[in-house]
């Protein structure tokens, strides 16, 4: 199951190591995982105003009616360089038992590499 998480993951650290527009990177990483990983049904990047309320940026879908049935949810912490929670990468799937070992080293990558540009931009 993870060979199209590396896949859809070296399209966006290469985005990442080229430091494209941060508002770009994100909703092109949204997309991209929903897009090339045919498990991802969802992906939404929020980011903290304040430490008790987080506002969506960027998602594969803006649709605000998420109330559909996810049987695989995983959550990583974006944190900057600083090693501060700035937000967090939520991805969703339809599919029990999608996410293998792989998927979720490969995702939290993708994930530290987010939070650490959002300090730089």
């Amino acid at each position: 199951m993870s060979i199209a998480t590396d896949i859809a993951s070296l399209k966006i650290m290469s985005d990442v190591y080229k430091k494209k527009d941060l508002p770009d990177l994100l909703q092109t990483t949204a997309k991209s995982l929903q897009k090339e990983v045919s498990y991802i049904d969802w992906v939404g990047i929020y980011y903290f105003d304040n430490p008790e309320k987080m506002s969506l940026i960027a998602a594969s879908d803006m649709e605000e009616d998420l109330t559909w049935e996810a049987n695989g949810e995983l959550k990583f912490p974006l944190k900057n360089s600083s090693n501060e929670a700035v937000g967090i990468m939520v991805v969703r799937s339809r599919e029990a038992i999608a996410f293998d070992v792989t998927d979720v080293a490969t995702l939290e990558t993708i994930a530290q590499s987010l939070g650490e540009m959002s300090l730089a931009n």
